[in-house]
Protein backbone atom coordinates (compact mmCIF):
# COMPACT_ATOMS: atom_id res chain seq x y z
CA UNK A 1 0.00 0.00 0.00
CA UNK A 2 1.41 3.55 -0.93
CA UNK A 3 1.81 5.56 2.07
CA UNK A 4 0.46 8.52 2.25
CA UNK A 5 2.83 11.93 1.49
CA UNK A 6 4.42 13.37 4.63
CA UNK A 7 3.00 16.76 6.09
CA UNK A 8 5.30 19.27 5.16
CA UNK A 9 6.07 22.06 7.20
CA UNK A 10 8.34 24.95 7.46
CA UNK A 11 10.30 26.62 10.54
CA UNK A 12 10.19 30.35 11.64
CA UNK A 13 12.30 31.53 14.15
CA UNK A 14 15.37 33.90 14.67
CA UNK A 15 16.89 31.85 16.37
CA UNK A 16 18.60 28.88 15.14
CA UNK A 17 18.89 26.83 17.80
CA UNK A 18 15.18 26.80 18.30
CA UNK A 19 14.84 25.96 14.44
CA UNK A 20 17.52 23.13 14.93
CA UNK A 21 15.81 21.61 17.80
CA UNK A 22 12.48 21.93 15.82
CA UNK A 23 13.86 20.52 12.75
CA UNK A 24 15.67 17.17 14.81
CA UNK A 25 12.22 16.29 16.41
CA UNK A 26 10.16 16.64 13.32
CA UNK A 27 12.40 15.06 11.58
CA UNK A 28 12.12 11.72 13.43
CA UNK A 29 8.63 11.12 12.34
CA UNK A 30 8.06 9.16 8.97
CA UNK A 31 4.99 11.13 8.42
CA UNK A 32 6.78 14.91 8.77
CA UNK A 33 9.14 16.45 6.56
CA UNK A 34 10.10 19.94 7.20
CA UNK A 35 10.63 21.77 4.12
CA UNK A 36 12.06 24.98 4.74
CA UNK A 37 12.92 27.60 7.54
CA UNK A 38 12.85 31.15 8.40
CA UNK A 39 14.36 33.67 10.61
CA UNK A 40 12.30 36.62 10.00
CA UNK A 41 8.68 37.15 9.38
CA UNK A 42 9.64 38.73 5.92
CA UNK A 43 11.50 35.26 5.30
CA UNK A 44 8.65 33.28 6.26
CA UNK A 45 5.90 35.08 3.92
CA UNK A 46 8.95 34.54 1.23
CA UNK A 47 9.30 30.93 2.17
CA UNK A 48 5.82 29.50 2.45
CA UNK A 49 4.78 31.55 -1.17
CA UNK A 50 8.01 29.24 -2.48
CA UNK A 51 7.54 26.12 -0.69
CA UNK A 52 3.45 25.76 0.39
CA UNK A 53 4.26 23.71 3.00
CA UNK A 54 1.22 22.20 5.25
CA UNK A 55 2.05 23.43 8.07
CA UNK A 56 4.29 26.69 9.48
CA UNK A 57 5.59 27.10 13.20
CA UNK A 58 5.41 30.37 13.50
CA UNK A 59 7.49 31.99 16.21
CA UNK A 60 5.28 35.42 17.27
CA UNK A 61 8.37 37.71 17.93
CA UNK A 62 10.74 38.11 15.39
CA UNK A 63 12.61 40.98 13.69
CA UNK A 64 11.46 42.82 10.23
CA UNK A 65 7.67 41.42 10.16
CA UNK A 66 6.71 39.58 13.34
CA UNK A 67 4.70 36.16 13.38
CA UNK A 68 1.40 38.36 13.26
CA UNK A 69 1.81 40.49 10.56
CA UNK A 70 3.53 37.32 8.65
CA UNK A 71 0.18 35.34 9.47
CA UNK A 72 -2.28 37.80 8.11
CA UNK A 73 0.23 38.50 4.71
CA UNK A 74 0.80 34.55 4.20
CA UNK A 75 -3.46 34.18 4.47
CA UNK A 76 -3.95 36.71 2.51
CA UNK A 77 -1.54 36.51 -0.39
CA UNK A 78 -1.19 32.37 -0.69
CA UNK A 79 -3.73 30.83 -2.53
CA UNK A 80 -4.73 27.55 -0.46
CA UNK A 81 -2.30 28.43 2.27
CA UNK A 82 -0.71 26.77 4.91
CA UNK A 83 -2.35 25.81 8.56
CA UNK A 84 -0.11 28.56 10.83
CA UNK A 85 0.52 27.64 14.45
CA UNK A 86 2.11 30.51 16.53
CA UNK A 87 4.76 29.45 18.74
CA UNK A 88 5.53 31.45 22.02
CA UNK A 89 7.29 31.53 25.35
CA UNK A 90 3.49 33.18 27.43
CA UNK A 91 0.02 31.23 27.01
CA UNK A 92 -1.76 34.52 28.03
CA UNK A 93 0.62 36.86 25.64
CA UNK A 94 -1.76 39.26 23.76
CA UNK A 95 0.35 38.71 20.84
CA UNK A 96 -0.63 34.94 20.92
CA UNK A 97 -4.46 36.43 20.65
CA UNK A 98 -3.66 39.10 17.60
CA UNK A 99 -2.05 36.23 16.23
CA UNK A 100 -5.26 33.96 16.37
CA UNK A 101 -7.30 37.08 15.28
CA UNK A 102 -5.23 37.23 12.40
CA UNK A 103 -5.86 33.62 11.29
CA UNK A 104 -3.44 30.97 13.14
CA UNK A 105 -4.94 27.72 13.61
CA UNK A 106 -3.31 27.70 17.07
CA UNK A 107 -0.41 28.34 18.92
CA UNK A 108 2.19 26.04 20.87
CA UNK A 109 4.27 27.01 23.82
CA UNK A 110 7.79 26.72 23.70
CA UNK A 111 8.37 24.47 26.67
CA UNK A 112 6.38 22.02 24.82
CA UNK A 113 7.51 18.88 24.80
CA UNK A 114 8.16 16.48 21.78
CA UNK A 115 4.99 14.19 21.67
CA UNK A 116 2.91 17.61 21.95
CA UNK A 117 4.75 19.38 19.16
CA UNK A 118 4.15 16.46 16.81
CA UNK A 119 0.80 15.92 17.75
CA UNK A 120 0.32 19.33 17.41
CA UNK A 121 1.64 20.00 14.03
CA UNK A 122 -0.74 16.41 13.09
CA UNK A 123 -3.19 17.98 14.19
CA UNK A 124 -3.47 20.96 12.86
CA UNK A 125 -2.36 19.62 9.10
CA UNK A 126 -5.79 17.53 9.47
CA UNK A 127 -7.75 20.53 10.58
CA UNK A 128 -10.97 19.16 11.81
CA UNK A 129 -9.98 19.78 15.54
CA UNK A 130 -9.19 22.63 17.49
CA UNK A 131 -5.80 22.84 18.86
CA UNK A 132 -5.80 23.68 22.57
CA UNK A 133 -9.76 24.69 22.80
CA UNK A 134 -9.36 25.42 26.88
CA UNK A 135 -6.45 27.94 25.67
CA UNK A 136 -8.71 29.82 22.92
CA UNK A 137 -11.28 30.06 25.33
CA UNK A 138 -9.50 31.65 27.92
CA UNK A 139 -8.29 34.05 25.67
CA UNK A 140 -11.27 34.79 23.78
CA UNK A 141 -13.34 35.32 26.82
CA UNK A 142 -10.61 37.57 28.39
CA UNK A 143 -10.58 39.62 25.34
CA UNK A 144 -13.99 40.40 24.61
CA UNK A 145 -16.34 43.12 25.09
CA UNK A 146 -18.38 43.31 28.56
CA UNK A 147 -21.53 43.22 26.78
CA UNK A 148 -20.95 42.54 23.00
CA UNK A 149 -23.95 42.67 21.20
CA UNK A 150 -25.58 39.40 19.72
CA UNK A 151 -24.06 38.75 16.40
CA UNK A 152 -26.39 38.73 13.25
CA UNK A 153 -24.70 35.10 12.22
CA UNK A 154 -26.32 33.38 16.17
CA UNK A 155 -29.74 34.06 14.24
CA UNK A 156 -28.86 32.12 11.04
CA UNK A 157 -27.80 28.68 12.54
CA UNK A 158 -30.07 25.90 12.89
CA UNK A 159 -30.00 24.09 16.25
CA UNK A 160 -27.83 21.61 15.00
CA UNK A 161 -25.84 23.90 13.77
CA UNK A 162 -25.62 25.28 16.94
CA UNK A 163 -24.94 22.19 18.61
CA UNK A 164 -22.08 21.43 16.62
CA UNK A 165 -20.50 24.99 17.05
CA UNK A 166 -20.27 23.89 20.92
CA UNK A 167 -19.05 20.83 20.26
CA UNK A 168 -16.09 22.09 18.18
CA UNK A 169 -15.13 24.53 20.86
CA UNK A 170 -14.60 21.49 22.95
CA UNK A 171 -11.83 20.79 20.41
CA UNK A 172 -13.72 17.76 18.87
CA UNK A 173 -13.07 16.56 16.18
CA UNK A 174 -15.47 15.64 13.43
CA UNK A 175 -16.34 11.85 14.05
CA UNK A 176 -15.79 12.80 17.63
CA UNK A 177 -19.02 15.14 16.89
CA UNK A 178 -20.67 12.69 14.74
CA UNK A 179 -20.55 9.88 17.29
CA UNK A 180 -22.03 12.31 19.81
CA UNK A 181 -24.70 13.75 17.89
CA UNK A 182 -25.05 10.23 16.14
CA UNK A 183 -24.76 10.82 12.83
CA UNK A 184 -22.67 9.87 10.09
CA UNK A 185 -19.30 12.10 9.53
CA UNK A 186 -20.48 13.59 6.28
CA UNK A 187 -23.41 15.65 8.04
CA UNK A 188 -21.18 16.78 10.64
CA UNK A 189 -18.80 18.51 7.54
CA UNK A 190 -21.92 19.84 6.32
CA UNK A 191 -22.72 21.70 9.40
CA UNK A 192 -19.03 22.72 10.13
CA UNK A 193 -18.82 24.63 6.84
CA UNK A 194 -22.17 25.75 7.41
CA UNK A 195 -20.84 26.89 10.32
CA UNK A 196 -18.16 28.91 9.07
CA UNK A 197 -19.77 29.98 6.26
CA UNK A 198 -22.47 31.99 8.39
CA UNK A 199 -20.15 33.20 10.92
CA UNK A 200 -17.83 34.50 8.30
CA UNK A 201 -14.84 33.28 9.63
CA UNK A 202 -11.75 30.63 7.91
CA UNK A 203 -11.66 28.00 10.03
CA UNK A 204 -12.77 26.26 12.99
CA UNK A 205 -10.50 28.24 15.11
CA UNK A 206 -11.77 31.78 14.25
CA UNK A 207 -15.87 30.31 14.20
CA UNK A 208 -15.16 29.57 17.91
CA UNK A 209 -13.31 32.93 19.00
CA UNK A 210 -15.92 34.78 17.30
CA UNK A 211 -18.35 32.84 19.08
CA UNK A 212 -16.95 33.33 22.56
CA UNK A 213 -16.35 37.17 21.90
CA UNK A 214 -20.33 37.37 21.54
CA UNK A 215 -20.92 36.02 24.41
CA UNK A 216 -22.39 33.08 22.02
CA UNK A 217 -21.11 30.43 23.62
CA UNK A 218 -22.21 31.27 27.47
CA UNK A 219 -25.56 31.34 26.29
CA UNK A 220 -28.05 29.21 27.27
Amino acid sequence: MTRPAPIRVVLADDERMVRTALRAILSAEPDLEVVGEAATGAEAVSVVRDLRPDVVLMDVRMPEVDGIRATEQILATVDEPPRIVVVTTFENDSYVYDALRAGAAGFLLKRADADALVQAVRLVARSDSLLFPAAVRTLATEHARAHPAPPEWAAKLTGREREVLRHMAEGLTNAEIARRMEVGPATVKSHVAAVLAKTGTRDRTQAVIAAYEAAFLNAG
